[in-house]
């Protein structure tokens, strides 16, 4: 299945990879990669979700994308019926907790320390509150799309090498 997919949604905990490995999908099969965190604009909140459903609206119209992110109730609707795959990035809570803390450091970067703590405790009941939230909507939202769960840097590997390279 995954040697054809050309619109390929990620989704996963905070800390797992998504935005690296949308990159990585992106470059080799030449389709923009769309990171939702860069849509979602700091200081915006419920009165913002209108405009921000919107811009993914028209970033998800190609024919060919990878869509980095949850924003579950917010976008599963637009994006998840036009997927060709559903990728969990099923990546162990202790790695994202440990790229998080990194995350703040990197050049760049616009997470900062002071939200470290909430970004912790996020990781750490991901699996617990929000993935139950996130799997319930995509069995609702696209039953059909066939999803795929890469736990290891192996697995993730031997994804991209599925793909069809450009």
């Amino acid at each position: 299945m995954t040697a054809g997919a050309r619109r390929i949604v990620l989704i996963g905990c905070g800390g797992a990879g998504k935005s690296r490995l949308a990159r990585r999908i992106a470059t080799r099969i030449g389709a923009p990669a769309i990171i939702l965190d860069d849509i979602w604009q700091p200081g915006w909140g419920p009165e913002n979700v209108p405009a921000f459903r919107e811009l993914v609206r028209e970033t998800h119209r190609g024919g060919a994308w990878i869509s980095d992110g949850n924003f579950a109730v917010a976008t599963f609707d637009l994006r998840l019926p036009r997927a060709d795959l559903i990728v969990w990035l099923d990546t162990p809570r202790w790695l994202c907790a440990w790229r998080a803390i990194r995350r703040p450091f990197a050049r760049g970067e616009p997470h900062r320390v002071s939200g470290i703590v909430d970004v912790l405790r996020f990781i750490w009941n991901f699996d617990r509150v929000n993935r139950p939230r996130i799997e319930a909507l995509r069995a609702q939202i696209a039953p059909g799309v066939p999803v795929m769960s890469l736990r290891t840097t192996a697995d993730v590997d031997a994804f991209i090498e599925s793909l069809v390279a450009t």
